[in-house]
């Protein structure tokens, strides 16, 4: 058999293995010297009974970046930790390590260890009775999956949540299924920014099956805020900030729950304390902004919005502080659509419009896969658009940009609403915003709002609708789902 036919044969038991390899990973683009920090990150500071998949995960990630002898290593720290296993724990967590051993190996031309490998794998499905040559359907490969998908980012947890629904399918008791299960859950919780709830009964079903995690306490006293039950949840982040494991991870959500509660100072020295162990955290120097950011807004409402003297330079250092720590977590993460956008609000907060537009720009250039990210910068864009550059227009066209990708957001559709209104107090016939304002009232569920609306549209401005395409229909039925 000719090289290239080993190769081809190779590859086709290559492809059939469940690994980090195939398990389409990077179907996107990664930022993945900063995906490393925070794996490494992980290694050093959370402390986890289940850490076995992250050095795998460190082990592909390496091989990403032309590093496949560290990969190696990073495996090989992988097979020392499932040493610690029961027999049966081991079997099925050796077949990812080897799986990833083997891509590795073929990766580096050096064929003969990989076959080793292959045949390893090979070997262990014969004895669990699979039904497949290199690969065996058990629920621990699928957490092994789910972990990996949701280090790789928000545009992976819905994949990271069906492959730990289906180990929990198998074991509904399993501790590191619920731990995996409850976590995603927070995180889908968390990306959509909504005062959602989906992740309180995971949380709270796996801190009861793993007491002493108190990470999972931390994520749960974030959610029990967000919901209103702030004095719960934070009882559990004091018992956690009381605990000497996972600190980092401790302080960077307490860090959260402060800031919101109000409590800036107290955030600040929390989100500092963090720094001293992670100096290059992006997320960290994100949250460190927002505190400032939040303490821009405190000083205008306690002052009514009119600050004097004192409170105005109060405010110019709180947003100059702010925008050091949205570039500085731009350096170390240029991929961290977030502290672009708030750099763009921080700029525009100290009247430097054009710094404020190239970072809402440098957004928008970016390669956007979730909506909802798409639909905050033009939230936030179109607001500096109406408010600093007194643009209605240009506010205008990205509100409606961003409700194109999904009609029902309720803060473009209150921007929206905002801006028409205002339109109609300078012109009360101007016909687009009483459409405009039509639209708005049918997405909120008002019908008959919105048809009256619309028909004064019709009967203030009948001969413009008629001499061109209108923005919505007259009919209230017929209103466009920006679909």
């Amino acid at each position: 058999m000719s090289e290239m036919s080993k190769k081809n044969t190779m590859m086709d038991a290559l492809l059939e293995l469940r690994c980090h390899f195939t398990w389409n990973l990077m179907r996107i683009n990664i930022d993945l010297p900063d995906l490393e920090n925070r794996i490494l990150d992980e290694i050093e500071f959370l402390e986890t009974k289940f850490d076995v998949g992250i050095h795998n995960t460190l082990a592909y990630v390496k091989h990403l970046r032309g590093q496949n002898e560290k990969a190696l290593e990073s495996l090989r720290q992988a097979e020392k930790l499932i040493q610690q296993l029961n027999d049966d724990q081991a079997k099925i967590k050796n077949l990812v390590v080897w799986g990833n051993y083997a891509w590795i190996y073929y990766h580096m031309e050096r064929l003969p260890e990989a076959q080793t490998y292959l045949e390893k794998v090979e070997a262990s499905c014969k004895k669990l009775s699979s039904p497949f040559r290199y690969k065996v359907e058990v629920p621990e490969i699928d957490c092994e999956e789910g972990w990996a998908l949701l280090k790789f980012g928000k545009e992976y947890y819905e994949a990271a949540k069906a492959c730990f629904q289906k180990a929990l399918e198998s074991e509904p008791e399993n501790p590191e299924f619920n731990t995996g299960f409850a976590i995603t859950m927070f995180r889908l919780d968390h990306r959509e920014g909504v005062q959602s709830s989906i992740s309180l009964e995971p949380l709270q079903r796996a801190i009861t099956i793993n007491p002493e995690d108190v990470y999972l306490k931390v994520l749960l006293a974030m959610r029990l805020q967000v919901v209103g039950q702030e004095e719960e949840g934070e009882k559990y982040l004091e018992e956690a900030l009381k605990k000497m494991s996972s600190q980092p991870y401790v302080l960077r959500y307490a860090t959260k729950f402060y800031c919101k509660k109000g409590c800036l100072d107290k955030a600040l020295d929390l989100v500092d304390t963090a720094l001293q162990a992670t100096p290059t955290s992006a997320v960290l120097h994100y949250q460190k902004g927002c505190c400032y950011k939040e303490k821009i807004f405190q000083i205008k409402r306690a002052t009514n919005y009119k600050p004097q003297a004192k409170d105005r330079r109060d405010i110019l250092r709180a947003t100059e502080s702010a925008i050091s720590c949205f570039k500085t977590s731009i350096e170390y993460r240029p991929t961290f659509e977030i502290s672009h956008i708030e750099l763009g609000n921080m700029y525009a907060e100290a009247g430097d419009f054009q710094k404020a537009e190239e970072s809402y720009q440098k957004v928008l250039s970016m390669e956007l896969h979730l909506d909802i990210v798409k639909q905050i910068v033009y939230y936030h864009y179109g607001r500096f658009q109406e408010y600093s550059r007194k643009s209605d227009a240009e506010a205008l066209t990205l509100y409606l940009e961003g409700l194109k990708i999904n009609t029902e957001n309720k803060h473009l559709l209150t921007a929206l609403e905002k801006l028409a209104k205002k339109r109609l107090r300078r012109n009360a016939s101007d016909v687009e915003s009483l459409s405009l304002l039509g639209f708005v009232h049918k997405m909120k569920g008002e019908p008959e709002e919105a048809i009256q609306l619309y028909e004064t549209a019709l009967e203030v401005g009948s001969s413009l609708l008629l001499s061109r395409t209108p923005l919505f229909p007259p009919d209230a039925a017929q209103a466009p789902a920006f679909s």
